[in-house]
């Protein structure tokens, strides 16, 4: 059976890009922790299939909780770098980003997780505009990425991308690149790899899609994040559409994973790259 890759971007609720405007970075330690809610269902939940993630922490989270950097690992999962405080690439720069990758190796380092080999940056914000962020990822010596959507999208995306395993030529040497899944309809890809999509979305949609993929001898990469399991977390008083898509179907994100983790089989994603090794497109 085809193993496809399965991860999770871990962060708080009041970290991610829908609500900024409404958590300062400077009352982020202040705001009570919801990130075991989500963790223990997801560990249990892979646990119960037999199956294992990369978890993609960000080093903001590492650092305040090596215990769950540990959690990951003992279980058997990746666990690789999602950046350290959800920075956007525009936002960071060539040289932020330097100083944001060695201060998240270090803070995965410290709480005792191997060097990282994978790296999603927040929102998939590498696009045509940030293409740099490569050069630095081959400079400090990661393997792979997931950064790349190859949707059109109004904050990120790079359409016409190859959306499936891929490499890029980078200075220095040459990176892979493994998208989240997408499904080709109407000359566009449609975003089907998890999220909000995979809320909004039936399951028997990403069901197809992912049975699609594995027919064409493509493995397909999944992400979700532990707030997404957590339908008891507090609501903000964001703009209408930020809030639909920060809480819709959050009661459903678990039986829908649960009925994917039953039918397929998951893996980190450097598992699954190391057995596509030859597979490109």
């Amino acid at each position: 059976m085809m193993r496809h890759a399965l991860s999770f971007d871990v962060e708080e609720y009041f970290q991610v890009a829908n609500l900024r405007g409404h958590f300062r970075r400077d009352d982020w330690d202040g705001v009570p922790s919801r990130l075991d809610v989500g963790m223990d269902v997801i560990l249990g939940a892979l646990e119960r299939h037999g199956a294992r993630a990369t978890f993609f922490f960000l080093g903001w989270i590492a650092q305040r909780r090596a215990d769950l950097v540990r959690r990951c690992l003992d279980a058997g999962h990746e666990v690789a770098s999602h950046g350290f405080e959800h920075a956007f690439l525009q936002d960071l720069g060539r040289a932020g980003l330097v100083e944001d990758l060695a201060r998240t190796e270090a803070a995965l380092a410290a709480a005792g997780a191997p060097a990282p080999r994978g790296f999603r940056a927040s929102t998939f914000t590498l696009t045509r505009d940030t293409w740099w962020a490569f050069d630095v990822l081959v400079e400090r010596g990661y393997r792979y990425d997931s950064s790349v959507h190859p949707v059109r999208h109004p904050l990120y995306g790079v359409p016409g991308f190859e959306p499936g395993i891929s490499t890029v030529e980078a200075a220095g040497g040459s990176i892979r690149e493994f998208p989240v899944a997408t499904w080709p309809c109407a000359g566009r890809n449609l975003p089907v790899g998890g999220g909000g999509y995979f809320r909004l979305l039936p399951v028997a949609v990403s069901a197809a899609a992912i049975a699609g993929l594995e027919r064409r001898g493509r493995p397909a990469a999944l992400y979700l994040h532990p707030w997404e399991f957590d339908s008891d977390q507090p609501r903000c008083p964001a703009p209408l559409l930020a809030r639909f898509r920060h809480t819709l179907n959050l009661k459903r994100t678990l039986p829908r994973l649960e009925r994917l983790l039953e039918r397929f089989r998951f893996d980190p994603y450097e598992r699954v790259l190391a057995e596509n090794a030859d597979v490109v497109g």
